[in-house]
Parts: structure tokens; sequence; C-alpha cells
């Protein structure tokens, strides 16, 4: 049950000091142009759920191994429940999920 799939958030400075205040900043890596992102991990069973949950959403397999298109709601959600839980691991989701 590997954890190689994600799940990027994008990173505004509101954003950036939940991340400091839950000391998780230094996982917010620079993308491009200064823009920062952090990358939650799901396994393989986590990701058929969620394009099951949300048709809109895409497995970008061959590339990036991230989904992509998820509503920015779902993403709000799983970027609160990681600064909760102070990871950016399959635990997020397993919890994003039973909520």
């Amino acid at each position: 049950m590997a954890a190689d799939i994600g799940i990027n958030i994008w990173i505004n400075e509101e954003r950036y000091e939940k991340l400091k205040e839950a000391g998780l900043a230094d996982m917010a890596e620079e993308v491009l142009a200064g823009m920062k992102r952090i990358q939650i991990k799901c396994t393989e069973e986590q990701k058929d759920e969620i394009l099951k949950k949300y048709p809109s959403a895409k497995f970008d397999a061959s590339t990036t191994r991230t989904i992509e298109l998820l509503p920015r709601d779902v993403k709000d959600k799983i970027f609160e429940i990681a600064i909760s839980k102070k990871s950016t691991g399959p635990d997020v989701i397993e919890e994003f999920l039973k909520s």
C-alpha cells in the first residue's frame, strides 16, 4: 500500500502562516516563481475512492502521479486536516474520506 500518489495544494501567504504555526513550513516546496505547494500523499485505494467521489477530478498517471481538478472546498478541507494532524501523509486523506 505505497503512498506515492499526491494531491498538490498551493500555498498562499495565509496558508503559509498556518503551516508555520503548525511547524510544517519546511514541507512547503517552492515550485515556480516563488509559488509554494505542499503535497498530501495518498494510497492507490484512497485515490480510487476520491476519483469515484469527485468525477471532475483526474489522475495524472503519466507524469506527476497527482490527483488534479479537485474542487477548491475539497482542497481547503484537506489542507485544514493536514494542519490539525501536522501531517501530509495518507492519514490526512483517510480522515478526509471519513468526513
